[in-house]
């Protein structure tokens, strides 16, 4: 078993390398986890800087003391995937999220497609971005990540086809794909940025666009995927045959 991730902000440590883990994710160090002396721990930023660290003690219910040796980065991965997920209906988009973090998406751009049920306007927009992006921290710890994937504002379609157009490898799974995504040729480097449709699927209108911003239809299999599962099974696709699972 590795050892558990909590996030914090910076990496000050006192002396003899003393650093004390308060606040919500001590609690859950100590109430929930009930962590010990000489228990292995990671901190991390969620953006690549992580440190090993091992219990000292603990203060109360919130406070774990931890000695902190070193800190190290983590080099960004690549080839960088990218995945453009239609807004899936209820708490399906959290599950898209989640399950994409645990197999090592770099970013997850919400996309606000014609077919889409769910409308992100508003106050109640900023709520589920929000929620998105607090599912990818939990799921980032979960998984033993130290780097978190990036969650961006909900895109239009045309956002999405400039940012298809600026990628090395540029994919859209249609129904029409005339080539399966597993012997798709990819990048070494550079962006790969996948588009998962909605429910209702991916528009004639938005397809085109997408094409003439320089992306191509593939086919993931011989099933029918919902939204929610489709990005995490694609991805999984993507990051084997890129040599990232190796």
């Amino acid at each position: 078993m590795t050892a558990p991730v909590f996030v914090v902000e910076h990496f000050d440590a006192g002396g003899g390398g003393r650093y004390v883990l308060d606040g919500p994710e001590g609690r859950h160090a100590v109430s929930v986890k009930r962590l010990r002396a000489g228990e292995d721990v990671v901190l991390t930023d969620g953006a690549g800087r992580w440190a090993d660290c091992v219990v000292l003690d603990t203060e109360g219910k919130d406070r774990l003391v931890l000695r902190l040796d070193s800190v190290h980065e983590e080099p960004a991965e690549q080839p960088r995937v990218t995945v453009v997920q239609a807004l899936p209906k209820g708490d399906r988009g959290e599950l898209a999220v989640e399950t994409m973090t645990e197999v090592g998406v770099d970013a997850i751009v919400p996309w606000a497609a014609a077919r889409c049920i769910t409308q992100w306007k508003g106050e109640r927009g900023q709520k589920a971005l929000g929620k998105w992006r607090a599912t990818a921290r939990e799921a980032g710890k979960q998984s033993r990540r130290v780097r978190f994937p990036d969650v961006a504002e909900a895109a239009t379609t045309r956002q999405v086809a400039a940012l298809l157009a600026g990628a090395e490898f540029a994919a859209v799974l249609h129904e029409s794909g005339d080539a399966p995504l597993a012997t798709a040729a990819l990048p070494a480097t550079g962006d790969i940025v996948l588009v998962v449709g909605p429910e209702g699927g991916v528009a004639p209108e938005e397809l085109a666009l997408f094409e003439e911003a320089g992306a191509r239809a593939y086919r993931l299999g011989r099933s029918v995927l919902r939204t929610s599962t489709a990005g995490t099974a694609a991805a999984a696709v993507l990051l084997a045959r890129t040599g990232r699972w190796s």
